[in-house]
């Protein structure tokens, strides 16, 4: 099983179009759609589960799901896919279906548009017959406000929100700051970021995440530029508030009615990460531990100031020079092992607490002014909104010592060490869900060689959860019939 399909840190930016559900944790009150259930109950509950793919215009009959309810379901144009779970009694669990990453394509004039608007409007109103309660759209940066700074261009998404609406469905909004141009095999639907963003990085390469050869990914901005005023005049973190506020100010009258949820991206395939598994572009594979990505001269930098004030100035030179390659294993890297220049020595902490902060402060700073953007909608009582981040499910080698896979994409998470608690601070201050993936893997479906353990890491996220009474919400990566993995949350219930 190669992690460049499993949904987190590869997740193939929602090209592998999978299942949505929505929870609460246990004690995090009534804002999500869907609350887990204790173990027990949920196996107890949980009747049957039944696929609809999502697209290509052909409508075919399945089983009845309940006495009186019949599904239609779509032949499947790509990997799409969408479960409804019926619970006793017939009360149904509100699943959302992801519009497909080849929905849009560029017009003759370089504009985007939407494919087969007829096709997509009566498959709209079949997912609505086949009790599908809404759709996750990806809201594009670079669709958006593609040409030139300030110049927002809505149309798209204007005619997209209307087709849902028209069919009765809801929406579920993912504001999309990153690329998917290398993640994306599709020729259609490839996304990349403004193209006035794109110019700027031309002339400048350090606004990309840099590895220690200088290789970029240029999926998302570096952290780097949070606070450089790089980008005509603002700096990346402005671009993020100003996008966020011109789509609050266009669709306020569907907020908190049509639109129920609203993601913000924060970082590659909108997850809060560092892309140090690049698969993309051919530098990394399953199962390798990745590469930290801090060699933009804006993270260097900062790592040079914070190094400074440490008292340790040499520890600003560089990252770590024994942390291996994309490619190797744990056991053949001295900084992830237990030794004198290890993880575990000053200067190993000192690096690690650098780079896994300043993601910390990234997501902190654009979820409070996402927060404050949309608190007039999520403190209306008539009306439900959930601001979402997501965050990467790194399982491989998570049953060693260091967990570098983890490290590597900016999760301080050892066994020594809850990484996922100051992430959970930050959501919980802003009153943000989190969301997660790998919902359906099992730990006895992935290598043992590879020590990996998604079910350990789930479980560690929903206590962190638990704790810090934030909602959780959660998508499959892969489509999954088989009757053992149809129970899909019960596990970490």
């Amino acid at each position: 099983m190669g992690a460049a399909e499993n949904g987190g840190v590869a997740c193939k930016c929602m090209r592998e179009r999978s299942l949505k559900f929505n929870s609460s944790s246990l004690s995090g009150g009534g804002g999500g759609v869907f609350r887990f259930l204790e173990k027990r109950k949920f196996r107890k509950n949980l009747v049957n589960v039944f696929p609809i793919p999502l697209l290509r215009w052909e409508l075919s009959s399945s089983r009845s799901v309940a006495r009186t309810n019949r599904i239609l379901s779509l032949d499947a144009r790509e990997k799409s896919r969408s479960r409804l779970f019926v619970l006793s009694k017939h009360k149904r669990v509100p699943i959302f279906v992801m519009m497909p990453i080849d929905s849009f394509c560029t017009d003759t004039s370089g504009d985007m548009k939407i494919r087969k608007i007829k096709a997509l409007t009566i498959s709209l109103k079949a997912l609505k017959l086949a009790g599908v309660y809404g759709i996750a759209v990806e809201v594009w940066w670079g669709i958006v406000e593609r040409t030139s700074p300030f110049a927002y261009n809505w149309s798209l998404y204007e005619e997209l929100f209307k087709l849902i609406s028209d069919s009765g469905l809801k929406l579920h909004i993912a504001l999309s700051f990153h690329s998917n141009m290398h993640l994306s095999s599709a020729v259609e639907g490839r996304v990349s970021l403004p193209l006035w963003i794109v110019e700027i990085g031309r002339h400048n390469k350090d606004i990309y995440y840099q590895d220690r050869n200088g290789l970029s990914n240029d999926d998302y901005l570096t952290l780097g530029v949070d606070q450089h005023p790089l980008f005509s005049g603002r700096t990346a973190l402005q671009c993020y508030e100003d996008f966020m506020s011109n789509f609050v100010n266009k669709f306020e009258a569907l907020i908190g009615t049509l639109i129920e949820e609203v993601s913000v991206g924060l970082g590659p395939c909108g997850e809060l990460r560092y892309p140090a598994h690049p698969f993309g572009d051919g530098r990394w594979r399953f199962p390798g531990i990745g590469e930290f990505q801090c060699y933009d001269k804006y993270m260097m930098e900062d790592l040079k100031m914070a190094a400074y004030h440490e008292g340790k100035p040499q520890w600003g030179n560089t990252g770590p020079q024994n942390a291996g390659y994309y490619n190797s294993f744990p056991s053949e890297v001295p900084f992830f092992e237990e030794g004198h220049d290890s993880f575990l020595s000053d200067y190993g902490r000192f690096f690690l607490e650098w780079y896994s902060s300043k993601l910390i402060r990234h997501a902190d700073v654009i979820l409070a002014k996402a927060a404050s953007i949309l608190e007039k909608y999520q403190e209306n009582e008539q009306n439900t909104l959930l601001l979402v981040a997501k965050i990467g499910i790194i399982y491989w080698w998570y049953q060693t010592v260091s967990h570098p896979a983890e490290l590597t994409a900016g999760y301080y998470n050892t066994a020594l060490r809850d990484g996922y608690d100051p992430l959970a601070s930050v959501l919980s201050r802003h009153g943000a869900a989190l969301q997660i993936s790998c919902f359906e893997i099992r730990d006895n479906e992935t290598p043992e060689t590879y020590l990996c353990s998604p079910e350990r890491l789930l479980q560690q996220i929903r206590t962190v959860s638990k704790k810090k009474i934030i909602h959780l919400t959660g998508r499959n990566s892969y489509e999954r019939f088989d009757k053992v993995n149809m129970i899909l949350s019960g596990n970490i219930a």
